[in-house]
């Protein structure tokens, strides 16, 4: 399991990890909602690829509000656990998991100077 060396948060924006190899990643807040290792968020994951008609829970909306990290905090040592402002609360980001998904996106330019 490879730990990040650097962890920097953005409610707004996302997370940026910097790997031991040097690589650095970025997650924006969006991607991290949809893909949340929750039970609930895999099995609607899984329901998608099955029907990409598949109607998604209302809850998954916030209408015209930004979805944003209202919380972060580790999870011993092998992970994030991460709380949206649409109540999503339920998800532990492993740090093998993080490195599993990571979109290949560069961070914003402004990501560090806020």
């Amino acid at each position: 399991m490879l730990s990040p060396t650097k962890i920097d948060i953005q409610k707004t924006k996302g997370l940026v990890l910097q790997w031991p190899d040097g690589h650095s990643t970025f997650y924006s807040v969006n991607y991290l909602r949809k893909m949340s290792p929750s039970a609930d968020m895999r099995h609607q994951r899984d329901e998608v690829k099955k029907n990409p008609l598949t109607v998604l829970p209302a809850s998954a909306f916030q209408g015209d509000k930004p979805l944003t990290i209202t919380n972060a905090e580790f999870a011993g040592h092998y992970a994030l656990k991460i709380e949206f402002s649409d109540g999503h609360a339920t998800g532990i980001y492993s740090w093998d998991f993080l490195r599993e998904i990571d979109p290949h996106i560069d961070p914003p330019a402004d990501f560090a100077s806020q």
